[in-house]
């Protein structure tokens, strides 16, 4: 299976998407044949080779000739609803403009349909937009994974003024997924960048086991202290849909401590992200019985999980495992019920839902709030879910 990862260590935007998919191999005059399918004059695309801290990319331009870019939501699903473009590319898209304006209503509390994109409703992001999911389709590329997100720091003028950077609408389309900064005072990730890659990625994280064919580079705008350059490589992979990802196992048996503290230890571990805690009975030397304390964790998070270890347990030492680990993707959504709005979790292998599971924590909140059964709200949670995703498959 063909597959593209974005190795986004300079942030991303939709210009930088096409301009690595270019440079990758895509041909420019195929792609603008198919962006005529979109029936909207007045813009010019244009792809050049340069050079950023000396590393050769194409930086992609799209030329526009309007003067309004006002558009609302209607306005865009229109272009793209009489487009003569492929069914699959209209329904993503038709996704991500509708989270572009979902974000932008609930950071400016509007309503989602008359929220103006000002921005992102020019002509370029939407070019920046269908360009970038026809690029992928028409590279050959079935599934999409992508690096940790960079977001910089710093301000940013736009048309409501000057943000703090990240974006307030970057950083809520990147919610639940990994992101960080390294002090870079620029605005590396743009919403339109990070709406598009939330909608084609199954996961954020390590590049998964692959044959790399080919590699392109797709070129910022800014000069930047480090390449200002967004890395694609595409090639073929064996995976059967899994995510991967690097995680960390921490070890240490304890036989010294009240067995009653273990319960503090779980909670306050779980408090501060780790993925997993368990224990495990364990015979030690001269045959003491004796407990293994087992956490599981990310990378990121080591520094900040070993610290609570040895302070709240009576251990001197650890053992830490660094493993890799495949897993079903996974995404929170929230169902309305008559108890209330719930929280469900449902895996998936590609676009197939696997598994559907209501938060226990969600269902025992509104089992209390409502004075009724857990098991009700629980049913009720995941029949909800299960129509929700239905709905979507059906009107995506």
């Amino acid at each position: 299976m063909k597959i593209a990862y974005f190795d986004c260590f300079s942030g991303i935007s939709g210009d930088m998407i096409l301009g690595a998919l270019i440079d990758a191999g895509l041909d420019l005059s195929e792609l603008e044949s198919e962006l005529e399918k979109l029936k909207l004059p007045g813009y010019e695309i244009e792809a050049e080779k340069v050079v950023k801290k000396g590393i050769s990319g194409t930086k992609v331009n799209v030329k526009v000739n309007e003067q309004s870019t006002g558009r609302r939501l209607k306005d865009i699903i229109e272009i793209v609803d009489r487009s003569d473009l492929d069914d699959d590319i209209k329904n993503l898209s038709r996704k991500i403009f509708r989270d572009l304006a979902t974000t932008e209503a609930r950071i400016h509390n509007e309503d989602t349909e008359e929220v103006h994109f000002h921005e992102l409703g020019g002509l370029d992001s939407i070019i920046d937009v269908m360009g970038s999911l026809i690029g992928i389709k028409k590279s050959g590329v079935e599934d999409v994974y992508a690096s940790k997100i960079p977001v910089g720091t710093g301000f940013v003028q736009c048309r409501h003024g000057i943000l703090p950077v990240p974006a307030p609408a970057t950083l809520e389309l990147l919610k639940g997924i990994p992101i960080y900064s390294r002090g870079i005072g620029a605005e590396l990730t743009t919403p339109t960048g990070a709406a598009i890659l939330k909608a084609l990625s199954r996961s954020f994280g390590t590049m998964p086991e692959m044959k790399v064919q080919k590699v392109g580079y797709g070129a910022g705008s800014k000069d930047l202290e480090i390449p200002n350059l967004l890395r694609v490589y595409i090639g073929e992979t064996d995976d059967r849909g899994y995510e991967e990802e690097e995680v960390v196992l921490i070890e240490t048996n304890i036989d010294d401590m009240n067995p009653e503290f273990f319960d503090y230890v779980s909670e306050a571990l779980l408090k501060n992200g780790v993925l997993d805690v368990f224990m495990s009975p364990i015979t030690m030397k001269k045959n003491r019985l004796g407990t293994m304390l087992s956490v599981l964790t990310t990378p990121d998070r080591l520094d900040k999980v070993l610290p609570i270890i040895f302070a709240e347990t009576t251990t001197l030492g650890v053992r830490i495992h660094r493993l890799n680990r495949k897993k079903l993707a996974r995404e929170i959504i929230p169902v309305r019920t008559r108890f209330g709005e719930i929280r469900v979790k449902v895996s998936k292998i590609g676009r197939e839902v696997k598994n559907i599971a209501p938060e226990y924590e969600s269902c025992k909140e509104a089992a209390v709030k409502q004075g009724v059964p857990l098991k009700d709200v629980y049913d009720e949670a995941k029949s909800s879910a299960q129509k929700t995703l239905i709905q979507e498959r059906t009107n995506p």
